[in-house]
């Protein structure tokens, strides 16, 4: 089955504001350069809906989408809600869209769900907020489409599902939505000693999750190493009937928020690993707050879910678009080359450091 794409220009036209970290364009840089390389033609195409408030609160609580929906339409937010449900506070501002555009990053990963009920495989670089919690906003997250997108799964009959998690940031929110559910197996590779502090490797969720905090600078060697030990073998022990695929890029070196030194050749290779090991798949974005590094990844996850070949050098219009970013934290100022003509990075092996096999050896055990 040709893999299906799920978008919407509601990225392209909203900030978290100019002074937060997602002032700067993610999804969008991504589609761009896949429509740029010829790779994402309109019928495999489809639009993120914006979903019933119904679907919303499977997970969410009514009075907390009720007050995502009016800090929307006061552009303002009572001292009481602040603390209540954490909106306007701790990162999660309140911007022009900040109960639409949450609204269809969910809509969006419910149809992914949805989409693949009879097998298949969808990108929606859109979702993968998983740090929401059901009645408050929470690590830049204000609804959790991976939990909204598991729980539609469920509701369609599977019963044996893997969410996989490679954001530099711990997938707090989805484990603990499904914390002592077999139905739901969580596996997150993070950066340890990282926000929100959670995610240590002996945190299994009441047996339904796995967890490998990562040392600062962990390289792709050091990854594939816990993919390729740990990961699979938990894969191929469950045989899952669907993975849902957290793809963040914030582990990625030149990531402004983590201190990961990963290139995109990892996000590749675990797509290429995982992609065939369950009939259904569904891969979501998440972190990443560099917008060329972003951009590519996710346009390169693209391509190796179709098994596109990687160009040498992106064509003139996929250059001139990434020529076009700005970013105004350090990275931004100063641009390599490279950024702009290619879309796979160089590898960041290296040394497998003592901290790694350990955690590798552990997952083993009951």
């Amino acid at each position: 089955m040709t893999p299906l794409y799920i978008g919407s220009e509601i990225y392209r036209n909203t900030s978290y504001g100019p002074k937060h970290p997602l002032a700067v364009p993610r999804v969008s840089v991504g589609t761009d350069l896949c429509r740029a390389l010829g790779w994402l033609l309109d019928s495999v195409y489809r639009e993120a809906p914006m979903p019933a408030e119904r679907e919303l609160t499977r997970f969410h609580d009514p009075a907390y989408l009720a007050a995502l929906r009016q800090a929307e339409h006061d552009q303002a937010v009572s001292d009481d809600v602040r603390a209540r449900f954490r909106i306007g506070a701790e990162g999660n501002p309140v911007y022009r869209e900040v109960y639409r555009r949450p609204a269809i990053s969910a809509g969006g990963v419910m149809l992914a769900a949805r989409l693949t009920a009879g097998g298949g495989i969808v990108h929606c670089p859109g979702g993968g907020t998983h740090h929401g919690r059901p009645a408050r906003a929470s690590g830049f997250c204000f609804l959790n489409d991976p939990v909204l997108g598991l729980l539609t799964w469920l509701d369609l009959g599977l019963d044996n599902i893997v969410y996989l998690d490679i954001d530099a940031h711990h997938g707090d929110g989805v484990q603990d939505a499904f914390h002592d559910d077999s139905r739901v197996f969580t596996i997150s590779l993070h950066e340890a000693a990282r926000w929100p502090f959670t995610g240590a490797a002996t945190d299994r969720a009441g047996g339904s999750a796995r967890n490998f905090p990562l040392p600062a600078g962990c390289n792709d060697a050091e990854f594939a190493h816990i993919i390729t030990h740990a990961v699979l073998p938990l894969i191929d022990a469950r045989r899952p009937q669907a993975i849902m695929l957290q793809a963040g890029a914030d582990g990625l070196q030149e990531d402004p928020l983590a201190k990961l030194s990963l290139s995109n050749n990892t996000h590749r290779g675990v797509v290429q690993a995982i992609k065939d090991r369950a009939p259904r798949l569904v891969v979501l974005g998440g972190g990443g707050y560099n917008p060329w590094t972003v951009g590519r990844c996710w346009a390169l996850i693209w391509g190796t879910l179709n098994g596109f070949p990687v160009p040498d050098r992106l064509p003139s219009e996929a250059e001139a678009g990434l020529r076009a970013l700005r970013f105004d934290r350090a990275a931004g100022r100063n641009p390599p080359e490279h950024w702009f003509t290619t879309l796979l990075d160089r590898p960041r092996e290296g040394p497998i450091r003592d901290e790694i096999r350990p955690l590798a050896e552990a997952s083993r055990s009951a």
